[in-house]
């Protein structure tokens, strides 16, 4: 039987919770969310001061405490080849090298569209991919960046209100013009090929996996056009527009992808966070996040940050907490869910990538320690990109700058 069930009458579609009895064996539902704060975490407050198991907890882990089990701490990991600027962030899940060299930089696929690659077809939405800063963490195999989404309560309407039946028909219309006119260009463009030269044809291969991505996507699209959403007893988001507003941005954030996770709409999430120049709506805090987070050891500045950072890894908490408490499958969707949490610098004050802050939570995977690494014998982070494809389920030993999986990261039974 298939995973969802509907009732059907008299034009009437309730879809159904997973029936035990009638789904015999289900397979685990395996997800990932991926995190970055692009102004990075102040590893002081960050990072626990042992390593292993039984650390006392540092002031931002305090935050988490309650979920301690649930969440792996690691320290000293970093993309080789990434220099030390804000360009970071294009490699931030694909690990390509040199983005600081914009003029030659070609990207490379970031982790969640490998991943939507093989199983981003088993939901409605292969991805997802959130911003509060206007630009995507999410890269195609062809370099190019996915669009992000910028407003919850436009990504809300499209996860789960149906629309006027002539709205759901001008969007069926669309899909299907749409592969159409790829398929017309398709054809131009492989009549033009033989005319061209060898840097031209290298063009063209790139365009044409481009076209076969989008093509793909489309096709996918069309099939869940046909298919009724599901329900959700909320009231529908409303944007926050207050463009200085870290905590309520994420916050909005975090409770649209516990929807998209609860109701199975997408089991790939990567979402930016805010890091503006302007001064949040935080009690205490007077200057820019931009400034704070670049404080050059001013202590005035570092008290600050601590403010505005722990007041971020609360929300991340409500977030754990929110997943912890809603069960699946006789367990609970942060058991099916990692969460990686991190940033593109290590050290926002002098633009270091290295030390980049990295909590790893829940998705099963034995958790309640720091795994820390150091020196040159660090791991690239891709290691652990790796293992959390594993994870997924996903047969594959090499991503980005990998050498192997994360050595000290272990699956639960």
């Amino acid at each position: 039987m298939n995973r969802r069930h509907f009732l059907r009458s008299a034009g009437v579609t309730l879809s159904l919770p997973v029936l035990e009895s009638l789904a015999g064996e289900v397979k685990p539902i395996r997800r990932m969310v991926s995190i970055c704060a692009p102004l990075g975490m102040h590893s002081e407050f960050f990072f626990p001061e042992q390593r292993g198991r039984g650390y006392a907890l540092s002031p931002y882990l305090e935050t988490v405490k309650d979920l301690r089990d649930d969440f792996t701490v690691i320290s000293g990991l970093s993309h080789p080849g990434v220099g030390s600027t804000h360009d970071s962030i294009f490699s931030f899940l694909t690990a390509a090298r040199h983005p600081e060299n914009r003029a030659g930089f070609r990207n490379s696929i970031s982790l969640d569209q490998f991943a939507a690659e093989k199983i981003g077809g088993l939901t409605r939405f292969p991805s997802l991919a959130l911003t509060s800063e206007g630009f995507s963490l999410s890269w195609t195999r062809s370099g190019a960046m996915v669009p992000a989404e910028t407003w919850p309560a436009t990504v809300f309407a499209r996860m789960f209100l149906e629309g006027r039946p002539d709205e759901v028909q001008a969007q069926a219309r669309r899909l299907s013009d749409g592969l159409s006119i790829l398929d017309t260009v398709r054809e131009q463009a492989k009549r033009l090929q033989p005319k061209l030269g060898a840097r031209d044809r290298e063009k063209m291969d790139e365009y044409f996996t481009s076209v076969r991505e989008l093509e793909q996507r489309m096709t996918t699209a069309e099939e869940w056009s046909k298919k009724p959403k599901p329900q959700v007893g909320v009231k529908p988001l409303q944007n926050n527009m207050n463009s200085a507003d870290l905590i309520g941005k994420t916050r909005l954030m975090f409770e649209l992808s516990h929807l998209a996770l609860q109701t199975d709409s997408t089991r790939l999430i990567t979402m930016m966070l805010l890091g503006t120049s302007s001064v949040p709506p935080i009690q205490g805090v007077s200057m820019g996040h931009h400034d704070l987070s670049h404080h050059g050891q001013d202590p005035t500045k570092i008290a600050q940050l601590r403010t505005v950072e722990t007041e971020l890894m609360k929300v991340v908490a409500e977030f754990l907490t929110r997943l912890k408490s809603t069960q699946e499958q006789g367990g609970s969707v942060l058991d099916g869910t990692q969460v990686f949490f991190s940033s593109n610098l290590g050290n926002a004050s002098n633009h270091s990538t290295k030390n980049m802050p990295v909590l790893l939570c829940g998705g099963g995977f034995k958790h309640g320690q720091h795994l820390a690494f150091g020196g040159d014998e660090a791991p690239p982070l891709s290691n652990l990109y790796v293992s959390m494809l594993q994870r997924l389920g996903i047969e594959t030993d090499q991503f980005g700058t990998s050498t192997g999986t994360l050595t000290g990261l272990e699956q639960a039974a």
